[in-house]
């Protein structure tokens, strides 16, 4: 069975959030990375000296079935429109739940990334529902 959870973007600012959600919340982030230290792929543009320090992917465990994350935006992203900055996640539990998922939910809508497998050793992909919603779809093929 997937799970959901939520996951949000912002313009550089992710990681002074995600420390007030975490004082908040409490715990601890089982997640964080930089741009910085993402390695080169010909697909992307790097990113720019700015960006390096902003936040690529943070995740902070709220309960047991819940997890909150988040990145910042990019050049290559854009900015983000505040009130349609996040996104829902569905981690799956096999590689052709995510496909099936992916298909069936963007069909009618954009693909932004088709689901490939991921320098972080995931199965993932992200589109945009005809209905305008922000999905993302991942199958860790490494379990975390």
């Amino acid at each position: 069975m997937a799970t959901v959870n939520v996951y949000l973007t912002f313009n550089g600012n992710t990681e002074e959030a995600f420390h007030f959600y975490k004082s908040v919340f409490g715990g601890e982030f089982a997640f964080i990375g930089r741009f910085k230290d993402m390695p080169a792929d010909e697909n992307y543009p790097p990113p720019t000296p700015e960006e390096e320090n902003r936040i690529m992917h943070v995740s902070l465990p709220i309960s047991k079935e819940t997890v909150l994350m988040g990145s910042d935006s990019t050049s290559f992203s854009g900015d983000v429109t505040f009130g349609s900055n996040f996104s829902v996640s569905i981690n799956t539990e096999s590689k052709e739940e995510a496909d099936a998922l992916f298909a069936g939910l963007s069909n009618g809508g954009k693909v932004i990334m088709p689901m490939e497998k991921t320098f972080w050793g995931a199965y993932f992909g992200m589109f945009v529902d005809k209905y305008g919603i922000n999905w993302m779809v991942n199958f860790d093929e490494v379990p975390q």
